[in-house]
């Protein structure tokens, strides 16, 4: 192996491992499992509108880009599995908590553009929306009361209830000037050094 081959070997393994990475995206997860047991209201089949815990886990593909919060959006979804979990089957496990919840680390995609947090928050909820969706479909489609078309607008309808108020009440916090003051703090916090 050459000298330029193991340089950027090793200098590519340690921004995988890189401490404050791990330790900011781990308090970010703690975060968002204490604050999505914060319930402001909750929905009779699942979901609910929680004391934003999806934005903690969105600020992780925001500070460190699209494979960090995609793993640590991933991790999220196992850790709401094994805290609370509802399971049919695998597929179903497979959409509701991998997917689902893996699809808040998209906002990566903008970790380096111009207002990064609110369209990849945007992004982020839009991926959960979808999934959350496919899965009423799939699998929770026969609860589907009869005053609704089809399963699909029901599925439609009932997660864009919760997911649609918790995304605005986030967007309109996080466009609050102190508030965006202080998460730019955090963001150069997280940037330095890296």
């Amino acid at each position: 192996m050459s000298i330029f081959a193991k340089t950027i070997t090793e200098e590519s393994y340690r921004k995988r491992l890189n401490a404050k990475q791990i330790a900011f995206s781990a308090m970010a997860v703690a975060l968002a499992m204490v604050t999505s047991m914060i319930k402001m209201f909750e929905l009779p089949m699942g979901g609910s509108i929680t004391a934003f815990s999806m934005l903690f886990i969105v600020l992780i593909g925001y500070w460190f880009g699209l494979g960090t919060g995609l793993t640590a959006a991933v991790a999220y979804g196992v850790l709401q599995l094994i805290v609370n979990p509802y399971v049919l089957n695998v597929p179903q496990v497979i959409v509701d908590y991998f997917l689902a919840f893996g699809a808040l680390g998209l906002s990566g995609v903008f970790h380096e553009k111009k207002n990064g947090l609110v369209k990849g928050y945007i992004l982020a909820v839009l991926g959960r929306y979808f999934f959350a969706t496919l899965s009423g479909v799939i699998f929770f489609g026969t609860y589907a009361p009869d005053s609704f078309p089809n399963p699909l607008a029901y599925s439609l309808v009932y997660n864009g209830s919760y997911l649609g108020a918790e995304a605005l009440i986030t967007l309109v916090l996080i466009c609050i000037p102190p508030v965006q003051h202080g998460l730019d703090i955090v963001k150069k916090t997280v940037a330095a050094d890296e």
